[in-house]
């Protein structure tokens, strides 16, 4: 039972005779008697709230950034029409800042044995589950006195889903990789790479690819192209301990990582070649493997919805040791971690011959781009001091990665924004090198 402002409203005004009058509590409810009488009439033709049938449907996940809308049907079963106030609530995480009031409150009128629909639409701020509240509705009566209030649980769930802002290099990237295919007139040669077809020679090519038996057969120079081989295996390892959670910019250094990881994704499926992923600190969190190249891109997105940095520390040789059994066979390792000096130095480098021995392997590392700005300041003493431990900070990386690269490791080093399309390009150069 709730008490509506214009209830609270004609009180004041049917006391302000007690005043004048100075009649007492007699006189008080004599004034006030129709009134009560009123709000009573009025919340027994409220329709009941727990009478009152909800349903959801709509979106059921959405990437970061954008819109979703979930449907809630209200059904009036009783011979009453439903004048009502209702509060649609999810996590604070739902909605941009401020905006949550103006999204979540509908006005409804639902008439006698009918139904009506309300959409809330969602546009989250964070990526994982969001799971629907209570719904709230008030019913009020026809004068609007008095209201019946009560809630309701109705469950829904929306999956938000990374952004994948780096699907706009996709096309670039696998215009390159058409041309390592063969598909245009780009000779590629290396370990590993598989015979693709015969064509004229041209100057500028290779005189080893000449084939002498094809030549021997016609009158001009036959050339052999190649292809880098197919159907190779790729796992994506994401570190998802303490080092993933320092942010960069506005996200976590985690969220610049499963963007790289899904463009590679996206390339390598296309190319031919599986992709599988673990995430990893002190335990397994997430696991994909043997998805077709159809089926392989929504997997990791889903997978990855849900992944949140753990503060602890990464537990190095459980990482390799889980990242040996999921990859058994040769394969290509891309490490997604810090490249900062502790972690790697005590951690992954005791480690890393069990993995280069069999593996090929690349260890990316998200830079932060105010390091850069920092590294340039002058003009003032704190610029100065500023510049020099950007310097200092810089300095440590490059160490670390030259120790990486001496095990025979590709490091890639880049801002949130390049790591994606770096990455791409570093997986394309094994390719054309033929060491997939």
């Amino acid at each position: 039972m709730a008490l509506t402002g214009r209830t609270a409203l004609l009180a004041a005004l049917g006391s302000l005779p007690v005043g004048i009058w100075d009649a007492g509590w007699t006189g008080l409810l004599a004034v006030n008697a129709p009134l009560a009488l009123a709000c009573a009439c009025d919340y027994a033709l409220a329709t009941p709230v727990r009478r009152v049938l909800l349903t959801r449907s709509g979106d059921t996940a959405v990437r970061l950034g954008e819109t979703a809308d979930v449907t809630l049907t209200i059904t009036n079963p009783t011979g009453r029409p439903l004048r009502a106030r209702l509060r649609d609530a999810w996590p604070p995480s739902s909605w941009q800042p401020g905006t949550e009031i103006e999204a979540s409150r509908h006005r409804v009128t639902v008439p006698a044995g009918e139904r009506r629909r309300v959409t809330t639409r969602l546009r989250p701020t964070r990526r994982g589950d969001r799971h629907a509240d209570r719904v709230t509705l008030r019913s009020y009566g026809p004068l609007g006195l008095f209201a019946r209030q009560g809630t309701h649980r109705v469950p829904w769930t929306v999956r938000v889903l990374p952004p994948f802002t780096s699907r706009k290099h996709l096309p670039s990237k696998l215009a390159r990789l058409r041309e390592l295919d063969g598909r245009t007139s780009v000779l590629t040669r290396g370990e590993g790479t598989e015979f693709d077809s015969l064509r004229e020679y041209v100057p500028g090519d290779d005189t080893r690819s000449i084939d002498w038996r094809a030549t021997a057969r016609q009158s001009a120079l036959a050339v052999r192209t190649w292809r880098p081989e197919r159907d190779r295996h790729i796992l994506l390892v994401l570190d998802t301990g303490r080092t993933s959670a320092g942010r960069v910019g506005d996200a976590p250094r985690l969220d610049a990582a499963l963007d790289a990881a899904l463009l590679l994704a996206a390339l390598a499926s296309r190319a031919g070649d599986r992709v599988d992923l673990l995430a990893y600190d002190r335990r397994v969190r997430a696991l994909v493997q043997g998805r077709t190249a159809r089926d392989v891109l929504p997997s990791l997105v889903d997978a990855m919805a849900g992944l949140e940095p753990a503060l602890v520390e990464t537990d190095a040789r459980g990482l390799t040791a889980t990242a040996l059994r999921t990859a058994p066979r040769r394969s290509l390792i891309v490490l997604l971690t810090t490249l900062d000096a502790a972690p790697v130095e005590e951690g992954l480098l005791p480690v890393l011959p069990q993995l280069t021995q069999r593996h090929t392997v690349v260890v990316a590392s998200v830079a932060d781009p105010h390091i850069a700005r920092m590294s340039t300041s002058r003009g003032s003493v704190d610029a100065v001091y500023e510049a020099a431990a950007a310097a200092q900070a810089q300095a440590e990386r490059h160490r670390t990665a030259q120790q990486l690269r001496r095990h025979g490791v590709t490091v890639v080093d880049a801002t949130p924004d390049e790591l994606p399309p770096t990455l791409a390009d570093a997986y394309l150069e094994l390719k054309a090198a033929g060491r997939l």
